[in-house]
């Protein structure tokens, strides 16, 4: 069977295009990231649930102010005997059955009642509390992505510069062998080189480790296997991002941070719970309205119907509950006190956090020049040390040493870089400020990359 060439220049594309949809069926940008934890990070749909939740408390609290309407209706089946005396005195007994239904539509809408606008307010209070402290869990998502994200790059740069060490030591175990061979190198040389190597294949398999445990936890956020990731932009500049003075990060984070915001709504609520408990010694009034159809709804009435309506103002004056009431509002008073010292311990807890932050992000872009500079540095030592030993000015060792410098300095610089894009938006989560186009100005710092495994 033949085809022709045109059906398989056709055929030839389909599956250059499914090979290259396949190739990257797993890529994931930081964006992309963060709609699929949208979708699937348990943590967050637990907070939108709960928040779901609390905004019902508004409507359960004016539900106590508003008409309460109910319907009854009872359906009975009577029978006794009715005993009765006659002109004369003489006794006569009746028996009787009847079938009788009473069916009443009752009215109450409260006119004065403390108690109910107390809980109304209270659940207000909540309603808003839940709002803010979904604010809060939305925006710790992106903190704890990112967070997650990077720890898996920076464990797969770990791993890419171990086996780069390894790969440079390995050859230079090569070369002192042959010059041991040639009577040109040292024994020393050759054991200093294969300790390096076995300690440079220990921290492959540690950083493989780390990198499978990274993986592990971005894969439960997002929900999906993860081949590849976005990486670091050679272009990466630590200048790019502007900082407000100290004292507008501090205003904003008293007003915005969003436990903070959670916690007042929390004081409020607890301010209100001491006057929903007072209320327990006010008096209650009630508009009360009925309408109510009787068929033979007694043995009195057994052989008569009736329509009745009513309209009318109940009062209720509590007298004494056992100083249920007393206990009550002083159990809410405590516990609004406690409430307002945890605010103030969220208070100092947020504006550490703050001041720590923003202090990374300002000492991170001279981390970072310095460590740029270093890693410079340690490429030229290595250099420079491949020609002194090659002039018998330097030995081995020296170069192992130079290699192991290089290492760490590209290390450093790694986390440095990645430190200081998290302490960008731990800043702006702490300060309550942070927002979707926060989150893009950090994936502008990615771009494209091989396959992670």
């Amino acid at each position: 069977m033949t085809f022709p060439r045109t059906k398989l220049f056709l055929l030839f594309c389909i599956i250059l295009l499914i090979s290259q949809q396949a190739n990257h069926a797993h890529a994931l940008s930081l964006l992309e990231a963060y709609e699929a934890a949208l979708r699937h990070d348990p943590t967050y749909r637990s907070a939108l649930h709960e928040s779901e939740a609390g905004q019902q408390a508004e409507a359960i609290g004016l539900a106590s102010l508003l008409p309460n309407l109910t319907v009854t209706h009872t359906q009975s089946k009577s029978a006794g005997t009715i005993t009765g005396a006659t002109q004369t005195g003489q006794s006569v007994a009746d028996n009787t059955s009847f079938d009788s239904q009473i069916s009443s539509l009752t009215l109450r809408q409260p006119l004065i009642n403390l108690e109910a606008v107390a809980s109304y307010r209270i659940g207000k209070a909540q309603a808003d509390s839940s709002r803010a402290k979904f604010t809060g869990r939305s925006q710790h998502l992106v903190v704890r992505l990112v967070e997650a994200y990077v720890e898996t790059l920076l464990a797969q740069e770990h791993v890419r510069l171990s086996e780069t060490q390894l790969t440079s030591l390995e050859e230079l175990k090569r070369v002192n062998e042959r010059m041991l061979l040639k009577g040109e190198g040292t024994t020393t040389d050759v054991l200093e080189t294969q300790s390096k190597h076995a300690i440079a294949q220990a921290h492959v398999i540690e950083a493989k480790d780390e990198l499978e445990t990274a993986l592990l936890k971005l894969e439960s956020i997002i929900g999906q296997k993860i081949d590849q990731l976005d990486r670091l932009s050679d272009m990466f500049s630590s200048r790019s991002i502007q900082l407000q003075d100290y004292d507008n990060w501090y205003a904003l984070a008293l007003e915005r941070n969003a436990e903070l915001v959670t916690q007042r709504h929390t004081v409020v609520s607890g301010k209100e719970e001491i006057r929903k408990s007072y209320a327990g010694h006010a008096p209650r009034v009630d508009l009360v309205a009925s309408l109510s159809k009787n068929n033979r709804g007694s043995f009195i009435t057994r052989n008569q119907d009736a329509e009745l309506g009513t309209i009318g103002i109940e009062v209720n004056f509590p007298l004494y509950a056992g100083g249920r009431v007393n206990a009550l509002t002083a159990q809410a008073k405590a516990n609004h006190a406690r409430a307002e010292a945890d605010l103030d311990a969220i208070a100092d807890k947020v504006l550490i956090e703050l001041r720590k932050q923003y202090n990374l992000l300002q000492s991170g872009v001279k981390r970072i020049e310095s460590l740029e500079l270093a890693v410079k540095s340690a490429e030229l030592l290595v250099d420079a040390t491949q020609k002194s030993i090659r002039g018998g000015i330097r030995i081995n060792l020296n170069l192992l040493d130079a290699q192991q410098q290089v290492h760490t300095a590209r290390r450093d610089l790694a986390e440095a870089r990645y430190n200081y894009l998290l302490a960008y938006l731990r800043l702006q989560f702490a300060a309550g400020t942070l927002v979707l186009d926060d989150l893009r100005s950090v994936a502008s710092y990615f771009t494209r990359q091989q396959q992670l495994k």
